[in-house]
């Protein structure tokens, strides 16, 4: 792909969504392919090299993320000389679509992913889910999930009643229990805030050998953002591509939030509020190591002399 492709996203006003669609149809004609899936879905296939990154996306995160309006999995593989399919989802689907099992079928058929050395399923959330449930069709891969649902059927999550719209969606025929579908796999890495409570059973969901449990405390309800804010999204995909993800890799990663001023003023905020003064103080320290500001300086001073925070 050249970059004269990719810079038709910049020239003149903002595109439309349908407009957006046809720039990404002519860039897949150069780069490998852009397929509709119906009209709720998109495949986005850029062919580079012997490593395979699936990602799950929506049209809206893909657009509002910037990145040249590209979406991350082609933006983290193309560089690296490593392949990417990403399946967009044009609304919040959970890839719930005859359309989507139908293209799934035909690369089961024809071998697809048989033609890589390394195939990783990569989402978030609902693209989490997705990534679980479709790694079926490539046992062998590496799935990495942040903050995954297993499923919202009714029958089997009926307590998470954070996505009550997508209750109507079908969850109980093919690719629908992700756990179920990603026995295969060669390794699931789940990433989500154990504080979280919905997170953390859809999470015990999953259950093998093959599944590690990443436990992120206070990385809140959005890992994909927060792990972009501390600059460990892109290295932690990076790994999993090279064949190099573990729990241990993981939390060598996770600790660069120590030394981030955004994660710090959050942890900051919940450790004020649930009065844990010893914590609260090591967090002050560090946060004013980063940041020279007058309120940390004088919150810092409370902390040290013992007085309540100010409120």
């Amino acid at each position: 792909m050249t970059d004269e492709s990719i810079e038709m996203f910049d020239a003149g006003e903002a595109q439309s969504d349908a407009d957006w669609l046809v720039i990404m149809d002519e860039i897949g004609e150069e780069a490998g392919y852009f397929e509709p899936l119906g009209g709720g879905h998109s495949a986005f296939f850029s062919d580079h090299g012997p490593v395979l990154l699936v990602s799950f996306e929506t049209r809206a995160g893909i657009r509002g993320a910037g990145g040249g309006q590209m979406p991350l999995g082609y933006q983290i593989a193309a560089p690296r000389g490593w392949s990417s399919l990403t399946l967009i989802a044009h609304e919040d689907s959970w890839f719930r679509d005859p359309a989507v099992y139908g293209y799934f079928d035909r690369l089961i058929d024809d071998a697809f992913f048989e033609d890589f050395d390394r195939v990783v399923f990569y989402g978030a959330g609902m693209g989490g889910y997705a990534a679980a449930a479709f790694a079926v069709a490539a046992p062998g891969a590496t799935v990495l999930a942040l903050a995954p649902q297993a499923t919202l059927d009714t029958e089997l999550a009926e307590w998470d009643r954070r996505f009550l719209r997508a209750r109507k969606l079908d969850f109980s025929s093919r690719f629908g229990f992700a756990p179920d579908m990603c026995e295969g796999a060669d390794s699931v890495y789940l990433v989500y805030d154990p504080i979280q409570q919905v997170d953390a059973v859809h999470a015990a969901m999953f259950r093998g050998p093959h599944i590690h449990r990443l436990r992120a405390r206070h990385i809140g309800r959005d890992p994909q953002a927060e792990l972009a804010r501390v600059n460990v999204l892109r290295p932690l995909i990076d790994a999993a591509c090279a064949g190099t993800l573990t729990p241990q890799r993981f939390f060598h990663l996770w600790r660069a939030r120590r030394r981030n001023a955004h994660y710090l003023g959050r942890l900051i905020g919940r450790l004020q509020s649930q009065n844990r003064p010893a914590l609260l103080l090591r967090a002050l320290k560090a946060a004013n190591e980063l940041v020279d500001h007058p309120q940390l300086r004088q919150a810092l001073q409370r902390a040290e002399s013992g007085a309540p925070p100010a409120r």
